[in-house]
């Protein structure tokens, strides 16, 4: 469905993003993996359109996408969760979801309003709050939610369990479950590479802005003392 070509990304004289490939298929689950600074928010930033490339493609579904722009790409399908949630904090909890509530570009919409407050019962006693009000945990329930209501085909999710208290972390990679299991695409990125290849079928691991690893999540999952070398602290 997604496929990333030779992407080079640089911001101002430093190249960032060198030659990278990606790609991701329909229905299926992908870990982005690497240490802080290795380029993998810079390459979420650049398929999304928030950056533009220097060199190489973004395809999505045969279509090169380079360079679009957002909202153009979540028009096409595309749900993005980024780093540090970007919800709208004067904004209710209700106002925020209704507001990005829309049929997907195939035409479905499996997710509602009232299947989003299934998902997270917790939202349901904060729907008059603003999004400041919310705790972190709250607040990032709440951006998985508005991007689900924008029923995509693919959805990113870039460090959305950083800084939460571990219950709040279960209750999210259980989210996260679920979401793979209806069919939607994903790719994530978390510090957790265990829990991360445990929810995805196929990862990456960045160094450095190169892919130096890939393959099955399962067979990755077998090599802990190479991914130690490549991830650990």
């Amino acid at each position: 469905m997604l496929q990333v070509h030779d992407l080079n990304t640089y911001y101002g004289d430093s190249h960032i993003l060198r030659g990278v490939d990606v790609e991701i298929p329909a229905a299926t689950s992908v870990g982005l993996l690497g240490r802080n600074g290795m380029g993998k928010t810079t390459l979420i930033r650049s398929l999304m359109g928030y950056v533009r490339p220097a060199s190489g493609g973004v395809k999505l579904d045969g279509l090169e996408v380079t360079g679009w722009a957002p909202e153009k790409m979540a028009r096409r399908g595309i749900g993005y969760v980024p780093e540090g949630r970007g919800i709208f904090p004067n904004l209710s909890v209700r106002e925020n979801l209704v507001m990005s509530a829309r049929t997907g570009n195939d035409g479905r919409r499996d997710w509602t309003f009232d299947r989003v407050m299934a998902t997270f019962p917790r939202l349901t006693e904060r729907l008059s709050h603003g999004g400041q009000q919310l705790s972190g945990g709250e607040q990032q329930m709440l951006s998985i939610g508005r991007a689900l209501m924008t029923n995509p085909r693919l959805l990113i999710l870039d460090e959305a369990t950083e800084g939460l208290a571990p219950l709040i972390v279960a209750e999210i990679w259980r989210v996260i479950g679920d979401i793979r299991a209806t069919g939607i695409a994903t790719l994530i990125v978390d510090r957790d590479w265990r829990r991360v290849l445990g929810h995805t079928d196929r990862a990456v691991v960045m160094e450095k802005g190169r892919i130096v690893r890939h393959g099955a999540s399962a067979a990755l999952l077998g090599e802990p003392a190479v991914l130690e070398e490549l991830l650990g602290v």
